[in-house]
């Protein structure tokens, strides 16, 4: 237990972990200063920051939403397929909630795009209270950390990661530290705590409350992570970790912060680095650098498991997914998602140069997921616990009220960069639903043209086709039509192999299927022909090496009996064409055409063997 803590101390708490650099700053520079350094505004900062990391993150997602784990992984997506899962399969009942969940997915990737920007650059910046001299190489510095981030992720985090955690415990030390002397020194800071300093900041002048509300969202950043990271550690870790070492120490930092600022406003132009005492700054701005390059890594992995969930469910392409640890199957890398996302954070940086101009672009994303979070467990809580309807309207009031107040909050800041969360969001979403219902449609024509199966197994009557030795292994979804390309080597070479087996792969909405319930043989009604099919079910964390799954199911299925070292496998792919019919609209289409000729080789996404994977196609108007 104590190693799992110290891991999700490591990984699940960087981001809001790095918050303290520039969440108060922000609050006091938003239209040039519309909270000043006040007893008043201060205190009501101060409770406001306090009661939304207590109420978002405490309450709502470490006591009550981590219970609504889909077999023990968390996430957005992993919620909107277990919504799926309660609610039955019917399209129209799960529809809506489904692309709720590709929604917040989809803000997820707009998070991912600024966390790693704004973290690592309020780190940089720390120079110029440090170091005044070497201010203009914060960006520089900033660029050549993110580059060497995003380079290094394709040897995982495995190695890395046994230094996250003890470098976490060390800074949020140093938060804790930093914070106890100006509480001694000003204890007054203290009222702070009592809810009556939010409430009255809130009625004294409702206006800069309501702008001020869209910095404050900054302090609970990375809340998603606790949920979206509950699979590769456990809640109980991830709960201890949250109330022994983060939360207080953020708590006593925040309070820090306050305390300065009422001793001394000028402060308020960092200060988290004005905290530190002159001959301390330098060593916490590397510290601040590796935690922020930690927080970085941790919504870099997260994109990376939004983006594997979202390719078993359906929603994205196949694309090349690599293992980097050979005991923790939550460690991936995709290269298509990492230098996208390097590219991305590389043009926010440039574009907006500092941590405080991208702070008006990032309260958009972080509220918008957290929305969807909740509507998504109030569904859960309904139909799956059976909840009464006072608590789902208090959890609606009290969760869904507060981010939707946030969420307004941050729609002021939209034609200040605003924009930029909503404009990621709104590609993604549509990549995610264009491709949904292409694979549909695309489907439904295949079905068409393979024709049904067992009438065909049926005709294969003894001499009136070739049986050659060896074993002819083909990819097909499903065991109702005929895989083309076995309907090719029938009706154009004659010929079939001694054994045949078509392998269909079905994604389960749970993350991990147990290995006795990975697969079904069935002989389609003749058992002496040589002909079987194979369903083989996969969660969308499961590694789908099918090589290694047949030969561990040759071992217990004598039905099989197939020698996987000389078998060949079939890959049925089609060229998508654009057609005539109103299937979807011209731009949709030229979408998901693209998409369809960039996704990775079935054979690299299912690990088959190159040297004896055959490839036929057809062609498929959509």
């Amino acid at each position: 237990m104590l190693g799992l803590t110290l891991g999700a101390l490591g990984v699940v708490y960087g981001d809001i972990g790095t918050s303290p650099l520039y969440a108060l700053t922000t609050v006091f520079s938003i239209d040039h200063g519309a909270v000043k350094p006040t007893s008043t505004d201060v205190y009501g900062v101060i409770s406001l920051v306090f009661w939304s990391i207590t109420l978002i993150v405490t309450v709502k997602y470490v006591v009550f939403v981590m219970r609504a784990d889909n077999d023990g992984e968390g996430g957005v997506m992993a919620l909107a397929a277990l919504v799926r899962t309660v609610l039955g399969s019917g399209l129209r009942r799960t529809g809506f909630f489904m692309a709720l969940g590709v929604l917040g997915a989809s803000l997820f990737y707009g998070d991912s795009l600024i966390t790693p920007a704004i973290s690592v650059l309020s780190a940089t910046e720390g120079l110029e209270v440090a170091a005044p001299d070497l201010a203009h190489i914060a960006l520089p510095l900033g660029l050549a950390i993110v580059t060497v981030l995003f380079a290094a992720q394709r040897w995982g985090t495995h190695i890395v990661g046994r230094a996250f955690g003890p470098v976490m415990v060390v800074w949020f030390s140093v938060l804790a530290l930093l914070g106890i002397p100006q509480i001694v020194a000003n204890p007054h800071i203290l009222k702070a705590l009592s809810p009556t300093w939010a409430v009255a900041f809130l009625l004294e002048d409702p206006f800069v409350s309501f702008v001020a509300m869209g910095a404050v969202v900054l302090a609970i950043t990375g809340a998603e992570a606790l949920y979206a990271d509950m699979g590769h550690f456990g809640r109980a870790p991830i709960r201890r970790a949250w109330f022994l070492a983060v939360f207080p120490a953020l708590t006593l930092n925040y309070l820090g912060q306050g305390a300065l600022i009422l001793d001394d406003p000028s402060a308020i132009r960092n200060p988290f680095f004005l905290l530190v005492p002159g001959w301390a700054r330098i060593p916490v701005v590397i510290l601040a650098m590796l935690a922020t390059v930690i927080a970085s890594q941790a919504v870099i992995s997260g994109a990376f498991s939004v983006t594997r969930q979202a390719v078993r469910l359906g929603f994205l392409p196949q694309l090349v997914i690599r293992q980097t640890s050979q005991r923790e199957s939550g460690q991936i890398y995709i290269p298509a998602v990492n230098w996208l996302l390097f590219i991305g954070v590389a043009v926010l940086m440039l574009m907006f140069r500092t941590s405080s101009n991208l702070a008006t672009a990032y309260g958009i994303a972080v509220t918008g997921t957290l929305m969807v979070t909740t509507t998504l467990f109030i569904v859960v809580a309904r139909v799956m616990w059976g909840w009464s309807t006072w608590k789902l309207v208090l959890v609606g009031i009290g969760f869904g009220g507060t981010e939707a107040a946030f969420f307004a909050a941050n729609l002021t800041k939209v034609t200040h960069g605003g924009w930029l969360p909503l404009l990621i969001a709104a590609v993604v979403f549509a990549v995610m639903m264009t491709w949904q219902k292409g694979r549909l449609i695309v489907t439904a024509r295949r079905i068409e043209i393979e024709g049904p199966l067992q009438p065909f197994v049926e005709a294969l009557q003894p001499g009136s086709v070739l049986r050659v030795a060896g074993t002819g292994i083909f990819l097909h979804p499903t065991k109702d039509t005929v895989p083309l390309a076995l309907r090719a080597n029938v009706d154009h070479n004659h010929v079939l192999h001694e054994h045949v087996v078509i392998v269909s792969v079905e994604s389960a909405n749970v993350p991990h299927v147990p290995p006795d319930e990975r697969f079904s043989v069935d002989n389609l009604e003749h058992a002496d022909d040589g002909i079987v099919h194979l369903t083989l079910r996969y969660g969308f964390q499961d590694d789908r090496n099918i090589p290694e799954t047949l030969r561990r199911l040759d071992r217990r299925s004598p039905e099989l009996d197939i020698d996987l070292d000389a078998a060949t496998y079939f890959l049925s792919r089609a060229t998508i064409r654009r057609g005539r019919a109103r299937s979807m609209s011209i731009w949709r289409k030229r979408l998901f055409i693209g998409l369809a000729h960039n996704a990775a080789s079935p054979a690299e996404y299912f690990a088959l063997p190159e040297e004896r994977t055959v490839v036929m196609g057809s062609h498929i108007d959509l």
